[in-house]
């Protein structure tokens, strides 16, 4: 297995593999055949920066059944999804910040991120299988009051988008790790200001990864270093200022943000 990790150094962008705290800079597409140049930095030397660009981010809702069961809503016979922009983005390390706009709940949900490695497009799940380059670690932060806002006017328009969709609302990182046989095997744990909210197991998905790409790439195209962030389970709560919440997946790493 490898991790990889973008960083910049004094304004210089780059990517490599990182183990324990040496980073092996690559040259080349990180998705393509990459290639160590022989330089090796030290991770303090650098600010790391999201493992990849992603064309987009998509979101699963509902695709856990610990978290349906709790809701009380039925399990989706297709993958239930939105998009964060390339604005939401942040990297380990990064700030979370509440917008200016508004006033009300800002919740956290830990998340298993898939990492795309090659255009996927109507797939079948053994063709899935080999456009994943790797895994992230997500914390798919939302608006929770934005969601049924206007809900009286409208009913029929929830703001999925819009609570999502925040300026520093859709953290990943620190790497991406490839290798990984059996994603099912994974366990996710979110923490508040050191406290477990979250433990469950990645294989309580509705929709297992492989089948979850392949639907998901017949309604749209996915590219390299696209993000699918597979939807959390029970635990999810909200922050207050000043709070820091941290997402481990073991075998993956740990994605620090603070909360401001």
């Amino acid at each position: 297995m490898k991790t990889w990790v973008r960083f910049d150094q004094g304004g210089k962008q780059g990517f490599g593999t990182l183990e324990g705290d040496t980073i092996t800079v690559h040259t080349g597409n990180m998705f393509d055949k990459p290639t160590p140049t022989g330089e090796t930095l030290k991770r303090a030397q650098v600010k790391l920066l999201t493992p990849c660009v992603p064309t987009k981010m998509i979101l699963l809702w509902n695709n856990f059944r610990a978290l349906a069961e709790r809701l009380g809503v039925p399990i989706p016979t297709e993958p239930l999804y939105l998009l964060k922009p390339g604005s939401a983005f942040i990297a380990d390390g990064d700030v979370v910040k509440k917008p200016k706009s508004y006033d009300g709940r800002v919740v956290y949900e830990g998340e298993l991120g898939i990492v795309i490695g090659k255009r996927c497009k109507d797939a079948s799940e053994a063709e899935a299988a080999d456009c994943i380059f790797g895994y992230t670690v997500t914390n798919d932060v939302t608006a929770g009051d934005i969601i049924n806002k206007e809900q009286s006017n409208f009913p029929n328009f929830p703001q999925w988008t819009r609570a999502k969709g925040y300026d520093t609302f859709g953290s990943f990182g620190p790497g991406i790790v490839t290798g990984i046989k059996d994603p099912s095997k994974l366990v996710i744990k979110t923490f508040l200001d050191g406290a477990e909210r979250q433990n469950y197991p990645v294989s309580d998905m509705v929709f297992p990864v492989n089948k979850l790409i392949s639907m998901i790439s017949h309604d749209m195209t996915l590219e390299p270093g696209d993000v699918i962030s597979c939807g959390t389970s029970v635990g999810v709560g909200s922050m207050k200022q000043g709070s820091t919440v941290e997402v481990v997946i073991d075998g993956i790493g740990k994605l620090t943000n603070k909360f401001e």
